[in-house]
């Protein structure tokens, strides 16, 4: 880097992130047009087709234009493996790369969140917001808006080898249900999808762009954050990265971090604000210090079955096949519907691992395809994908910066499947996987375990240390700036999500989240984002 150069002008709010958050937040806040907002995103624009045409996922994730290519540490619980952790790095964010599925969670998760000392965020002051930010197919009613910037839409493919697998849910006892937003996700289904008209409809596509051309709202790309800038106890401006030059913007107002759980504790912590020990060992002058920083992290991990299957058509083939491919991207081009419009799991089940759950803590992703990881070509023979994932984790893990060097990666340390409990959930997980596909409806496709495999036994040890080898992210951190009460020594926002022990800076992101929510974060962090920056705005 050469020089320092001011951002000319002064913002009253300066946005660091337009990921999934960072995009309302932009939006809600230079509304009224009274506001002067600068919105910070490290990334480019969304201006790939492979950001707009749905199955692009394939194509982004571990692609260094759209993914920041982080990976985990070496995990002990999935026998030292690490992972690929990938986290979108585009206007829009993760949104931009990610599943498009449309998931609330359950009232409980919310309901959880409220008993920890946390009003105003029980499932009835949330659904409201759920309901504002929608623009559901199923109109409007007690459960859904009609209206809103975030298009919720049924999937336009569907697959005989799927509709099989519901099926076979049905036949072992978890029934058929037409939505999962309603607060009590349990049964099966067909996730709902976040598009519009067969696009891919991510955060910036929904809610950046309708306020792009608002003449008080600046939006700057390729703005890589370092830190805050810190006076008098108050965060009064940010220094970032632009073009080879060292930049920095000043605030008179409030300063929001949207960089999502990873981005957001890199900043912090840059800035001098975290533990002590972990600002010490990376060579960071401690400014504040807030333990929470980086620790509480929680994901879901899924342990990807694959069967091989016959007699049924599945991505895999098809896609292999050129003439089927064609025919893909004709039914796409004059219909907007087929495969290309797929998200990566179409089929939902929601059910418990063991009679002693209260609701329903494992969820299935089903695919009808396979692959060995995202990224990775699709497999050439027919097979489908069956993942489950223990939604309420128990095991807690952290994020690190090395040292204080705003490019260095950093150290991402999940500690997956590192409690009992989750290591039960995980064996229990596998053993109903098998028992789905042993159901009459799946005989016809005599469907083959490659993974874990046959070989791998029916008992705890063997099924946790085999959950320990397939396992993989399902790429939902939350959780490492976690609200709580004032009093809470690991909180390190409030229920307004303000940084304790620092005026003029909140965190509106999943990192806020002190509890992982039942299914994929996406919506629940833009319904974060929304309750927030409008209060803000009262």
């Amino acid at each position: 880097m050469s020089g320092m150069a001011d951002l000319e002008g002064e913002y009253d709010h300066i946005i660091v992130g337009a990921g999934s958050a960072g995009c309302v937040v932009a939006n809600r806040l230079s509304e009224s047009g009274k506001r002067r907002v600068l919105l910070l995103e490290a990334g480019g624009r969304d201006n790939w087709i492979w950001f707009h045409i749905p199955v692009g996922y394939l194509f982004a994730i571990g692609n260094p234009r759209s993914d920041w290519m982080f990976e985990t540490v070496a995990e002990p619980g999935l026998n030292g493996r690490r992972l690929n952790y990938p986290r979108g790095r585009v206007l829009g964010g993760s949104s931009a790369i990610n599943a498009m599925i449309s998931m609330r969670g359950q009232a409980g998760d919310y309901d959880h969140w409220n008993s920890l000392g946390l009003p105003g965020w029980g499932w009835d002051d949330v659904l409201p917001v759920f309901r504002r930010i929608e623009d559901h197919f199923l109109g409007d009613s007690d459960v859904h808006g009609a209206g809103g910037e975030w298009r919720v839409e049924a999937p336009r493919v569907r697959w005989d080898i799927l509709d099989a697998v519901r099926n076979a849910a049905q036949e072992m006892g978890v029934q058929p249900v037409a939505d999962f937003n309603t607060g009590d996700n349990e049964g099966s289904s067909y996730f709902h999808v976040n598009q519009k008209k067969g696009l891919r409809l991510s955060a910036a596509r929904g809610f950046l762009t309708p306020a792009a051309g608002r003449a008080n709202l600046r939006i700057e790309t390729g703005c890589l954050t370092d830190k805050l800038v810190l006076q008098d106890g108050r965060a009064v401006g940010v220094e970032f990265l632009q073009d080879g030059m060292r930049r920095r913007a000043t605030c008179r107002g409030e300063i929001i971090l949207c960089a999502g759980a990873i981005g957001s504790v890199q900043v912090l912590q840059r800035s001098g604000i975290g533990p002590g020990e972990v600002l010490q060992a990376a060579g960071v002058e401690t400014q504040v210090e807030r333990a929470g920083v980086g620790r509480n992290l929680q994901d879901h991990l899924q342990q990807r079955a694959i069967y091989r299957v016959s007699g049924a058509r599945t991505l895999n083939e098809t896609y292999h096949n050129l003439f089927r491919r064609g025919l893909m991207g004709l039914d796409y081009a004059f219909r907007r519907r087929g495969p290309l419009t797929m998200a990566p799991s179409q089929l939902g089940i929601f059910t418990r691992s063991d009679a002693a759950q209260v609701r329903a803590n494992i969820e299935f992703h089903v695919q009808p395809l396979s692959l060995d990881k995202f990224g990775d070509p699709l497999h050439r023979f027919p097979a489908i994908t069956v993942s489950a994932c223990n939604l309420r984790p128990t095991s807690r893990g952290d994020v690190r910066i090395p040292s204080a060097d705003p490019v260095e990666k950093p150290l991402i340390a999940p500690h997956y499947l590192s409690t009992e409990e989750d290591r039960q959930v995980a064996a229990d997980a596998i053993r109903i996987t098998r028992r789905l596909m042993r159901q009459p409806a799946m005989a016809r496709f005599a469907p083959d375990e490659m993974l874990p495999g046959a070989s791998v036994g029916d008992d705890d040890a063997a099924l946790a240390k085999a959950a320990g080898d397939i396992g993989t992210t399902i790429f939902h951190p939350v959780g490492t700036a976690k609200m709580g009460r004032t009093d809470d020594p690991m909180a390190v926002v409030d229920r307004d999500l303000r940084v304790i022990g620092i005026a003029g800076l909140r965190v509106i992101d999943a990192s806020v989240m002190p509890t992982i929510t039942s299914g994929n974060t996406n919506t629940p962090t833009i319904m974060i984002a929304d309750k927030v920056s409008r209060e803000m705005m009262q």
